[in-house]
């Protein structure tokens, strides 16, 4: 399927960042392998795997479903019982919702409780200007956002952050994880009134649950968009281009693999590093991608429905540490890996096949051998190398995993312990 040429003044690159300024970014190059689960190329879908290579929101503006949160405001609930807003837990975050009918969530009340902890980030280097999003993380002022949206500032540009209310604050990035396309700032002299926005749980989640999506999609600040979770542990692939969307130069070749959310909520260019939150108004996950149809020159690929976030609880995880440090470890396997396809009893199965293991690592002791396929990691299936990095990605140091392998044609489960991933 083609999408017609839409012409439009304003440009987007590629990058799930929306450009003011910087020129058309050319189609993105061939992904590269892996470290931890290298492959060939992902090829069209016609084996049994689901793996998802796309491109970082590289996406036109989609109208359908897209509406701002100010014009919620005054919208009736007709007999559908009032939702309320309570105040969380700790006090110091977001209220949540409680709806006072689960089938049809009142997403007025939802959007109230959200929008003010959600901002709007414009970066500006000598390359060019960009707009992105971000979550209030904590009363200091730290935001939780995409790597991809302020990376470009690290060194040589200024970062700017605009509160709901319209109040403007300087930001200066306090640590970046490319491999995960995470990144937190903190407000320069940042108010005493921040309202960190309330953290869910993604673990709970179910295929079919209603979500929403709050950023600041094309520079329209306060926009929510609403749909479903869509699918969950999604192997998402969004290799790094050779430039970034201000026209620098990546600073690190590391593949982004995520063990996504998908979800039908709308996201387009803008929306990366916003909140994607259930009918409680709690985050879920930090929107950062969506499939593309792909671009050709002179036209833009757009929104097809289908997005992908970081789910929150690797999110937090990866903030935490940066806020502490600067900087993320990752937990780490230690074995290159293929795609293949295996006999399981009578019938196949694709999954990740190892083709080395690395002296002295978790995998070495737990005993994985080359030639084992690796089919499932607690019970969540692989069907890919890149099903296997992204679900290995997710885990944090020191979690004891058991991977489903098929050894000599028969299943057994190996008990693995994930160590810290050596610098490169």
């Amino acid at each position: 399927m083609t999408l017609a040429p839409e012409d439009h003044t304003q440009q987007i690159p590629q990058g799930g960042y929306y450009s003011q300024s910087a020129p058309p970014a050319p189609p993105a190059p061939p992904t590269p392998p892996l470290g931890e689960g290298s492959r060939p190329a992902p090829k069209r879908d016609h084996r049994f795997g689901q793996t998802v290579g796309v491109a970082l929101l590289a996406a036109v503006l989609a109208s359908g479903g897209t509406y701002a949160a100010t014009q919620l405001a005054g919208q009736g609930t007709g007999t559908t019982p009032a939702a309320t807003a309570t105040t969380s837990p700790n006090q110091n975050s977001s209220p949540t919702v409680v709806q006072g009918n689960a089938s049809a969530p009142d997403w007025t009340a939802v959007a109230a409780a959200v929008s003010p902890s959600v901002v709007s980030i414009d970066v500006t280097t000598q390359q060019g200007s960009g707009a992105g999003s971000g979550v209030v993380f904590d009363k200091s002022g730290h935001i939780l956002t995409n790597n991809h949206v302020v990376g470009d500032a690290t060194g040589n540009g200024a970062i700017t952050v605009t509160l709901s209310d319209g109040r403007t604050y300087g930001a200066t990035i306090v640590g970046t994880d490319a491999s995960t396309d995470l990144a937190v700032i903190k407000l320069t002299n940042g108010p005493r009134d921040l309202t960190p926005i309330t953290l869910g749980d993604s673990e709970s989640l179910k295929v079919g649950d209603p979500a929403m999506a709050v950023g600041n999609p094309l520079g329209l600040s306060g926009t929510v968009t609403t749909g479903i979770v869509s699918a969950l542990n999604r192997p998402v692939s969004t290799g790094p281009s050779s430039e970034s969307p201000l026209g620098q130069q990546q600073a690190s070749g590391n593949e982004v693999v995520t063990n996504a959310i998908q979800t039908s909520a709308a996201i387009n260019p803008g929306n990366s590093g916003g909140a994607l939150v259930n009918s409680k108004g709690e985050l879920i996950g930090i929107n950062s991608s969506i499939a593309s149809l792909g671009q050709s020159q002179g036209s833009q690929s757009g929104n097809i429905g289908i997005g992908f976030a970081i789910p929150v609880k690797e999110a937090k995880s990866i903030a935490d540490q940066l806020i502490k440090s600067g900087k993320a470890e990752h937990s780490f396997l230690g074995v290159s890996t293929r795609d293949t396809v295996v006999s399981d009893g009578n019938a196949k199965r694709a999954g990740a096949q190892v083709v080395s293991v690395s002296a002295n690592t978790p995998a070495a002791n737990a005993g994985l051998k080359n030639g084992d396929v690796i089919i499932a990691v607690d019970g969540q299936r692989i069907d890919s190398a890149t099903a296997l990095v992204a679900q290995i990605r997710e885990m944090t140091v020191g979690d004891k995993a058991s991977l489903t392998i098929i050894r000599d044609g028969a299943r057994q489960d190996v008990s693995v312990t994930l160590a810290a991933k050596p610098a490169s």
